[in-house]
């Protein structure tokens, strides 16, 4: 399991862990964990702190790993670069890669032209005919460069896969990729198939959205003269109506699912219905009976659906069938009311209120999921119905984009709505407030922002704007912009 490090632990990254996990276990080999960390602009530490603690807090351990090491570590791609730019330097020296010194502004040039032309977007190979001397004279006057794999223009490639069979991709849709950046990092693609021959992983298994990277990586494993790993790619997760399973649309981070209160063995064994075979009154497995059941063979290449109203039922039988009295009280306290986050919540309320009794309205949106708001609550302010689902919509792409979440982070984005609105910030302030309290009066909005966290807090406001209305296709690009 290789996951990059970049943003709110996915669902659809815990369903590919689980399908590992079984696979693994279930013929007795070793689950890996792997963190793809080269991309320095989106990568963070705090993601992958919450990428291993989601994982964990399901009930999926792994034998080797950046935090349980192991015999073929380092386990994060970052403390590995010296590895990558000595494989890069061999692809070079054996001719199967190029220095490409061609400036963003020309690759977009060619991009234009191609999408004119409505040809493949596919690198032109200009680079790939300088003369050696050529080279030496770029570098030489410390012309910055990256590093392409050279790649067939005719035939075909089988990629041979383990559920779907044969997956024929032409040479010429497949791109000459980029394997090491100008900083010296590897992409995805060099770091990837490196790492998976040094660590002596067998089969590899993740997401159908790989199946057309597969060409570029067994022609590696082929300039390499290595063997490649079994390969099989998972059908994405989908909403009921079979669109892909999006943020935009429902909530996806698995932190979201721990905030609303469902227990991770029940999220877990929900994931794996997903992908084993059950009949009536079967439905509750623990990850063991998942195991045994695991067959590849049991996977729906049609895409499974992520059917929440199946995982509220599942998740209710578990509160009811699986806990004691005391194991309920139990998990309804490490939910809820562990001390530090109480502690939290007090300091906010303790100003506010003049009894205790008062605390109940104030503080229980943080035990909430979604409020029940009406669409009059939202407009109460001096924001007319446009102007309010433009700042709730623009907040809501800056909010996805803070690397950290904090209440400082989170203020500068509500302080940067007001400024592209032109508007007064606390004019601006009050439908948030409504949205994520249910109250245009309440404890700080940021600090309530910051317990709540960035799943929670993105569902709320997502709500909101649904009451309002959804942005049109045109206003979209027209906010974007």
């Amino acid at each position: 399991m290789a996951p990059s490090p970049t943003g709110d632990p996915h669902v659809g990254t815990a369903y590919v862990a689980l399908v590992n996990y079984c696979f693994a276990r279930k013929h007795g080999g070793t689950f890996l964990l792997r963190i793809e960390d080269t991309d320095r602009a989106r990568s963070t530490t705090q993601a992958e702190h919450a990428l291993l603690d989601s994982l964990r807090w399901l009930g999926l351990q792994w034998d080797e790993g950046p935090d349980v090491g192991g015999p073929h570590g380092p386990y994060r791609q970052s403390e590995r670069s010296e590895l990558y730019q000595r494989y890069v330097q061999e692809l070079l020296d054996a001719g199967h890669a190029f220095k490409c010194f061609c400036t963003p502004g020309r690759l977009e040039e060619m991009r234009a032209a191609q999408r004119a032309a409505k040809v493949p977007p596919r690198y032109d190979g200009t680079c790939l005919e300088y003369a050696p001397d050529e080279v030496a004279r770029r570098e030489a006057g410390d012309q910055p460069y990256v590093v392409r794999m050279k790649v067939p223009s005719t035939g075909v490639c089988t990629v041979q896969d383990l559920r779907r069979g044969a997956i024929e991709i032409d040479w010429q849709s497949v791109d000459m990729q980029i394997l090491m950046k100008s900083d010296g990092l590897p992409t995805y693609h060099l770091a990837n198939v490196v790492d998976d021959h040094l660590m002596e992983i067998t089969h590899v298994i993740r997401g159908e959205e790989w199946v057309s990277s597969a060409p570029k990586h067994l022609l590696l494993y082929q300039y390499f003269g290595w063997t490649p790993p079994i390969l099989m790619h998972l059908p994405l997760l989908r909403n009921p109506d079979k669109s892909k399973l999006s943020k935009r649309k429902n909530p996806t981070g698995i932190l979201f699912y721990e905030r609303m209160g469902y227990l991770p063995e029940a999220l877990l064994n929900f994931l794996g219905l997903l992908m084993v075979s059950s009949g009536e009154g079967e439905e509750m497995m623990t990850l063991d009976q998942l195991v045994q059941r695991f067959d590849p063979a049991h996977i729906a290449l049609g895409g499974p659906v992520f059917d929440v109203a199946k995982l509220d039922w599942l998740n209710g039988r578990y509160l009811r069938e699986r806990l004691d009295e005391a194991g309920f009280l139990q998990r309804v306290q490490t939910w809820g009311f562990a001390p530090q986050r109480l502690a939290r919540i007090a300091q906010l309320a303790r100003p506010r209120i003049e009894r205790l009794a008062d605390l109940g309205n104030l503080t229980a949106f943080f035990f909430a999921g979604r409020l029940s708001l009406q669409r009059e609550q939202l407009l109460g302010g001096k924001l007319d119905d446009d102007q309010t689902r433009k700042a709730l919509q623009l907040a809501l792409w800056e909010l996805d984009g803070l690397a950290a979440w904090n209440v400082a982070g989170i203020e500068a984005v509500l302080q940067r709505v007001a400024q592209r609105l032109a508007k007064k910030f606390r004019d601006i302030v009050r439908p948030f407030y409504v949205a994520v309290t249910g109250s245009p009066t309440s404890v700080p909005l940021y600090d309530a922002m910051d317990i709540l966290g960035r799943d929670i807090v993105r569902e709320r406001l997502r709500a909101a704007l649904e009451l309002l209305g959804v942005p049109s296709k045109r206003e979209v690009e027209e906010w974007k912009r």
